[in-house]
């Protein structure tokens, strides 16, 4: 490594740091701002607002504004290095742009190592005190009940609830059905199913079971029963950001119940997966993108270039949101959904390298 790599990447990781320390900064004031009110109406002790909501909130806004600000650090000193004439004499003297464009790419390698650790293994664990604060003091549910809820809980066995509290951990008009093929052998229907949170099971309030064998049919009625079936209270959560929250494990089991559930979260539960290991890859996009962009002294100063910048990573958020609503509404597959922003922006950037001033 050479001295002109280490200066540009102390360059360009230090202005990336400066520049996140004072977006989070900013978004901190204007959330205190906000949230004052709900903090002070829901009584939230302070311990608690510091070291849950706001050691989860920053990670979060650092996570998120990463790639905005990486693309915002590169065009600064980029373009104040091409306005100081630095760069001329760096290709003048024998130096060709892609060797030059190598410490970006090392720094950005930084970046997105950081993004990774902090999407697989940070994020979840403080997105979890985060949501868990907002649920009490931000936004408490008053009625935190799911309805109509239809789940297969296994190869042969299929769920319905009419109403669950999540409060309480009660289900009303449930009704469990086994098949055996297509064939339906097994129906038990109860007035309310409650968790036992000691024992870890299901106790089965007022039910009726009817056992069905070809042509005969028997009836059982009994007041409570003690089950274990494959679901937990947590299943029918409705809160927001619930699978944010998750750690990769968790997510994965989430994933393969839903397999066999099918509940209608199988796309919101493969965003979020392939999200934390493909937004990563942003941070070698917007690099080559702002390298290419700003690497040119212009008249009128950074100003231009840094204006484009930020239009250019507004609208790779923008693309991205896109993308995401497209998978949610339009059945575009998940993982192609993900990867389209980073598709396209990336072969921009190589476009707009080619034509850079060499």
């Amino acid at each position: 490594m050479k001295l002109i790599d280490k200066y540009i990447i102390k360059k360009y990781l230090s202005t990336f740091v400066f520049t996140i320390a004072i977006f989070v900064v900013v978004a901190v004031i204007f959330d205190i701002s906000e949230r004052l009110d709900d903090f002070m109406k829901n009584k939230a002790p302070l311990s608690k607002i510091i070291f849950e909501y706001y050691a989860g909130f920053i990670p979060f806004y650092i996570n998120m504004l990463s790639p905005l600000i990486n693309f915002i650090a590169v065009i600064f000193f980029t373009a104040k290095m091409a306005d100081q004439t630095e760069i001329v004499p760096i290709l003048s003297g024998g130096m060709s742009f892609n060797r030059f464009v190598r410490p970006y790419m090392m720094a950005a390698t930084v970046i997105c190592l950081l993004n990774y650790a902090f999407n697989v293994y940070i994020i979840p664990r403080t997105n979890k005190l985060k949501v868990g604060f907002e649920r009490i003091y931000v936004k408490p549910v008053e009625n935190n009940t799911k309805s109509s809820t239809h789940m297969q809980i296994d190869s042969n066995s299929y769920v319905y609830i009419d109403n669950f509290d999540n409060n309480r951990k009660i289900g009303y008009n449930f009704v469990l059905e086994k098949f055996k093929g297509e064939e339906l052998t097994e129906k038990l229907m109860a007035d309310r199913i409650m968790w036992d949170s000691v024992q870890s099971r299901w106790r089965i309030e007022n039910y009726t079971v009817r056992l069905i064998d070809n042509l005969h049919e028997e009836m059982i009625k009994g007041r409570t029963k003690d089950t274990i079936l494959d679901m937990h209270p947590r299943d029918f959560e409705v809160y927001d950001n619930i699978f944010t929250a998750m750690n990769m494990t968790e997510l994965n089991d989430r994933i393969e119940k839903e397999k066999t559930r099918g509940t209608g979260m199988m796309v919101d539960l493969l965003l979020e997966k392939y999200k934390r290991f493909v937004n990563p890859l942003a941070a070698y996009v917007l690099t080559l993108m702002g390298v290419a962009l700003s690497s040119k002294k212009v008249r009128g100063g950074i100003g231009l270039s840094l204006g484009i910048g930020i239009g250019l990573s507004f609208t790779y958020i923008v693309f991205i949101q896109f993308s995401t609503m497209f998978s949610l509404k339009g059945g575009l597959p998940p993982l192609v959904a993900v990867f389209i922003p980073n598709v396209i922006f990336g072969l921009l950037a190589m476009y707009l390298l080619h034509k850079a001033p060499k």
